[in-house]
């Protein structure tokens, strides 16, 4: 794959291995998406200097949103292979803010990506 359809948006923040953009489907406000700039699919092909460089942008990517929304929590996610859920072949961390209120019962979290075994 030579394109990706996330290179094209407008950054947030950048780093010599990759850059943050808005989601383009939101699950909340300051909902963002981290981005390495070399276009692969699997989060696992990733080199040593690839994470720690897109672990920087996470963390500067929450501080941002803290200031700006002021979210009660986090989730933070990376679908790895079309099984997951992933439909762009291109790795990206979701940083999605979360709020009180923002659902009924979120007890279980990350667990609702297969919604019958979120509640334990």
């Amino acid at each position: 794959m030579n394109d990706s359809p996330f290179t094209s948006r407008p950054k947030l923040l950048e780093n010599k291995i990759g850059f943050v953009i808005l989601d383009g489907y939101p699950v909340s406000r300051g909902h963002c998406l981290i981005i390495p700039h070399r276009i692969y699919s699997n989060y696992f092909d990733s080199t040593e200097e690839e994470i720690i460089g897109l672990q920087k942008l996470l963390i500067e990517t929450k501080k941002i949103i803290d200031k700006k929304y002021k979210p009660n929590g986090y989730n933070i996610g990376i679908n790895c292979g079309e099984v997951s859920g992933q439909t762009v072949p291109h790795v990206h961390i979701h940083l999605i803010p979360r709020y009180y209120g923002d659902m009924d019962n979120p007890q279980g979290g990350v667990r609702g990506v297969i919604p019958k075994k979120q509640k334990y």
